[in-house]
């Protein structure tokens, strides 16, 4: 239920930013262990979504962590790019620390008003 209380909180995409007509957020999961891919995952994000950025880490027994992308796809926008790609460590309490990472690259498209 809070998750869901963030995500409206964060407002419609259309709202918080009028210019942009998709998000698209590739992203690949990292463990420690034998397999280190744990998964690859794309979220699109669309003007009738919610502008709510932070991608749950999908380790098992992560608590309270996730990947917060909030900050750099705000600066992308305010920058009108159309694309940016990194490294997040997830901050998360779990046995180990640095127990799992994501490569990801967000890819934007601008409403041609908006160019």
């Amino acid at each position: 239920m809070e998750k869901m209380q963030l995500r409206i909180d964060a407002g419609l995409l259309s709202d918080r930013f009028p210019g942009v007509s998709i998000i698209n957020i590739s992203m690949t999961y990292y463990q420690k262990g034998i397999n280190p891919v744990l998964m690859k995952r794309t979220v699109n994000v669309y003007p009738t979504s919610y502008a709510y950025f932070n991608m749950e880490c999908m380790t098992k027994g992560c608590v309270d962590g996730g990947f917060d992308l909030d900050r750099i796809i705000s600066n992308l926008i305010r920058g009108h790019k159309e694309s940016g790609e990194g490294e997040l460590v997830c901050d998360g309490n779990n046995i180990s620390s640095g127990h799992a990472k994501i490569d990801y690259k967000v890819t934007i498209q601008y409403s041609s008003s908006a160019r």
